[in-house]
C-alpha cells in the first residue's frame, strides 16, 4: 500500500495470478505511484505471505470478497477505483464487476471504475489448465493444498456465463494488454475471439517476443500501455 501522486485521488488495486503473488508488480510499481494516489496490492488467500488454511474450499468469490473488505477496510470504496489484474486475478475482477454496487462508488448507476485485463482473459474462451511446479512457487505446499488452489478452473468452467456475462453486459471501460507470444491464450486465435466476444474493450498488443507475465517481461511497454488507458479518461 503505496501514497503516491499528488493531485490525483485515483487509486489502483493489482489483483495478481496464478501461482504467484503481488510481487509480480514489482517492476512497474514506482511507475504506478508516479500516476495514482494510491497503489494497493495484496496476496490472495493461499497465495504468497497470506495465511494458507488448510482443509480450506479456496474459492474466486472468496477472494473476490476479501478485495470488497479490503478496499472497505482502507476507506476506498468512494474513491475512483481502477482495478489491474493478471491471469487468476482477471476471474477475481470479473466477479467484483458481477455486482460492483457493493464495494465501490456508483454515481447514477456507473461505476467509477476501469478494468485492465492483463494477458489472461480466457474466460472468454475456455477455461485452460497450466501446469504448476510446485518446487518453484510454493516450496511446502503439498498435492492436496495445490489441488484445492486449482479448484478456480473447474469455478470458471461452472459459472462462465456469469463471469463472461458480467464483461460483455458491465458499463465499466475494459481494456487488454496482450503478449502475443503467450502460451497459455495463443496468437491470434486468443485476440480474434476476444475482441469477438468483447467488441467495446479496446487491446494493447505488445512486442512479438512477449508472453504470459508482460509487467514483468517488458515493464516499460506494459506501463506505457496501461496509462495510455488510464491517461484517455
Amino acid at each position: 500500500d503505496s501514497t503516491g501522486a499528488v493531485g490525483s485521488s485515483d487509486v489502483v488495486v493489482l489483483l495478481h495470478g496464478f501461482p504467484t503473488s503481488s510481487y509480480d508488480w514489482c517492476k512497474i510499481w514506482e511507475g504506478l505511484s508516479q500516476r495514482f494516489h494510491r497503489v494497493v496490492a495484496l496476496d490472495f488467500v493461499g497465495f504468497g505471505f497470506s495465511d494458507k488454511p488448510r482443509p480450506h474450499r479456496y474459492s474466486i468469490f472468496e477472494q473476490a470478497s476479501i478485495v470488497e473488505g479490503l478496499v472497505r477496510h482502507l476507506g476506498l470504496h468512494h474513491q475512483r477505483i481502477n482495478l489491474l489484474s493478471h491471469d487468476y486475478g482477471d476471474t477475481v475482477a470479473q466477479e467484483l464487476l458481477h455486482s460492483p454496487g457493493s464495494w465501490c462508488c456508483c454515481p447514477r448507476g456507473r461505476c467509477r471504475c476501469h478494468l485492465s485485463l492483463l494477458t489472461r482473459a480466457d474466460v472468454a474462451l475456455r477455461p485452460i489448465p497450466r501446469l504448476c511446479r510446485t518446487s518453484r512457487h510454493h516450496p511446502s505446499c503439498d498435492n492436496r493444498f495445490l489441488f484445492s488452489i486449482l479448484q478456480y478452473i473447474n469455478q470458471r468452467k461452472k459459472h462462465r456465463d456469469r463471469w463472461v456475462g458480467a464483461l460483455m453486459s458491465t458499463s465499466v471501460p475494459l481494456h487488454l494488454i496482450y503478449g502475443p507470444l503467450d502460451p497459455v491464450n495463443p496468437h491470434p486465435e486468443f485476440l480474434q475471439l476476444y475482441k469477438k466476444v468483447l467488441p467495446m474493450s479496446t487491446v494493447s498488443v505488445l512486442d512479438d517476443h512477449i508472453s504470459h507475465y508482460p509487467q514483468l517481461e517488458d515493464p516499460t511497454g506494459f506501463l506505457n500501455a496501461y496509462l495510455n488507458f488510464i491517461n484517455s479518461f
